[in-house]
Parts: structure tokens; C-alpha cells; sequence
């Protein structure tokens, strides 16, 4: 062989070796995420990509997510998932428990939730430390907090004996279970239950409409996923009818709201990172045990309350993990 063609053949071999090594690689997994409300608060999305971050995945580099939004509109979860489902993704990540249940429809991908309530008694898994099947996640308990919530309401309005609830009868699982824990609550501390729904955010406008006409002492807003995405219009309505309201979210104090308690529901979207990450590394839903929140946080907007002529007790400022000036 001459010393010309040798040259020529490694110099071939040497280009093509790259484009084989690139043929070799494996493809970068893709993440569905299916939420039943829309991109309304960023940072939640922003901690279950440091979740992510934290098992080694980064979206864009080694992970790909493919994000899908039902605009409350829940008749579209089914087609949603079903779309998730033929993309063959390697996890379904599920923001809701509407969103959840309509996911169980596959069992061979693994789905990792984030839900406001027992998931043992939404039929979810067989139990929290065993979850069994293709279902694990993080129940932040939102919904089960509305007792204590309720407490913290009336602590701050001894005088009130009427209180509005307002749910999202499209969410018909979590609208339930609200009502149910709201109502002996209610009844143990002598007080009235006169119950609100919206769907939409014309819905929205019409329950305070009504608010007004009825004029009960407080409004107890649901932990729904709508209402998250739609809470600069609840506190923006709350203020212009100067209505004493309690939220199940952070966010809804920092905008304006009266006040607020419940999970630090960023941590539960990062662990829900956290889980996604561990499964892609081979992990098991059926050996992940479901984490529950344990974090949660009472906010009172000092300068709200000021505002609607409302003296906060020392105690419950002292219980206060926050109060905004």
C-alpha cells in the first residue's frame, strides 16, 4: 500500500469514528409535565427544575420536558395524557389531583404526583411508605389543612359568625374534600357555612357580586389550583369590597391577601424534582415512600388588616411565621 492511500484510510477512519461515537449515544429522556392550570406562578416550575438539578438532570442539557397546561378546563386531561402517553415519556410528572387521577390510565409509566390531599384516599397508592404500582410523589397537604386554617380565621375574627367557602366545582375531588373538613370545623366554633363557586374567572367575579349581596364576615378561599393562578384578581376583588379573606398560599399575602397558611408548596415542587430525577436513575415508584409535607407557614399582611379596620391579636402575630408591613 502506498504511504499516500495508508494516510487517506486513517484520516477516513479518524472522521468517521466522531459520527459513530454520536450514533452511539443515548437519547436525551423527555419529562412530561401535566398541570391543570396554567404557568401562572414561575417559581414553583423553577423549584422542580432545581429538584432536577440536584439528582444531576438539567433541562436542556441531559433532559428534555414537554409541558402541557388544561387552563382549568378539565375535560382536556384525558387527551392530554393520552398525547403524554404516545410520546412515550420516560416520567409524567402530575400537577393536581384531578390531573393525577386522569393519568392513572397508564401503568407502565412511571408518574411522580404533586397533590393537595391523602393520597391513600384518592386511590393513588396502597400507602405512604409503600406506595406499590407506577404512582409515587408529594401530597402537600393543602386540603388537609383546612381546619386549622379555618382556626386561624376566626382568631382573628372572634365576632364573625358567617363565613363564605369558595371552591371550584370543576375540581369536583378537592372542592369535596374542603367542604367536608370545613364543615365540622365550623360547626365546633358556632359558626355558618354559606358555600361559593367559580369556575371562571367571570365565575369569580360573580361570587363576590354575590359576597356583597349576602355580606357574610369572611371569606375562607378553597386551595385550589385555579384559584392559585387566578389569585391577583381574588385579592384584587377582596380589597375593592373590603373583604376579610384567608388563603391556603404564601403568594396570595404577599399580593395583598389578608392572610394565608399552608405548605411551602416550592419545596414540594422541588422534591417532585427530586423523585423525577431518582427514577430516570432507575429508581421505582413502587420503593419511593410518598413525602408529606411538613413545612407550613402562617402570613399576615399587617398593613391589610390596618387597612380593613382589623386588630391582629399579639398571639396570633406571635404564631406568625412572617407578617408584612
Amino acid at each position: 500500500m502506498r504511504r499516500r492511500d495508508f494516510i487517506s484510510l486513517v484520516g477516513g477512519a479518524a472522521a468517521a469514528w466522531p459520527l459513530a461515537g454520536r450514533a452511539q449515544q443515548p437519547a436525551m429522556p423527555v419529562i412530561g409535565f401535566l398541570h391543570s392550570e396554567s404557568d401562572a406562578i414561575p417559581d414553583r416550575v423553577r423549584g422542580f427544575r432545581e429538584g432536577l438539578k440536584d439528582t444531576g438532570f438539567v433541562e436542556g442539557e441531559n433532559l428534555s420536558v414537554v409541558y402541557r397546561w388544561a387552563e382549568n378546563q378539565m375535560d382536556r386531561l384525558p387527551e392530554m395524557v393520552a398525547d403524554l402517553v404516545h410520546r412515550q415519556v420516560a416520567v409524567l410528572v402530575t400537577v393536581g389531583n384531578a390531573t393525577t387521577l386522569a393519568a392513572k390510565v397508564t401503568t407502565t409509566i412511571p408518574i411522580v404526583f404533586n397533590v393537595n390531599e391523602d393520597p391513600v384516599r384518592l386511590g393513588l397508592v396502597a400507602s405512604l411508605a409503600r406506595p406499590g404500582g407506577n404512582l409515587t410523589g408529594v401530597n402537600f397537604l393543602a386540603g388537609e389543612l383546612a381546619a386549622r386554617r379555618l382556626e386561624l380565621l376566626h382568631e382573628l375574627l372572634p365576632a364573625a359568625t358567617r363565613v363564605a367557602v369558595l371552591v371550584n366545582p370543576a375540581n369536583a375531588t378537592t372542592a369535596a374534600s374542603t367542604l367536608r373538613d370545613v364543615a365540622p370545623a365550623a360547626r365546633a366554633m358556632g359558626l355558618q357555612i354559606m358555600v361559593l363557586k367559580a369556575t371562571t374567572s367571570r365565575e369569580i367575579d360573580a361570587a363576590f357580586d354575590a359576597f356583597v349581596r349576602e355580606r357574610p364576615d369572611a371569606l375562607f378561599v378553597d386551595p385550589d389550583p385555579f384559584f392559585a393562578s387566578r389569585y391577583i384578581q381574588l385579592v384584587h376583588l377582596a380589597s375593592r369590597h373590603a373583604v376579610p379573606a384567608t388563603y391556603g398560599l404564601r403568594e396570595f399575602a404577599v399580593a395583598g391577601g389578608l392572610m394565608s397558611y399552608g405548605p411551602r408548596i416550592a419545596d414540594a415542587y422541588r422534591q417532585t424534582g427530586v423523585y423525577t430525577g431518582r427514577i430516570l436513575k432507575g429508581a421505582k415508584p413502587a420503593d419511593l415512600p410518598v413525602v408529606q409535607s411538613s413545612k407550613f407557614e402562617l402570613v399576615i399582611n399587617a398593613q391589610i388588616a390596618r387597612m380593613l379596620g382589623l386588630t391582629v391579636p399579639p398571639t396570633l402575630l406571635a404564631t406568625a411565621d412572617e407578617v408584612i408591613e
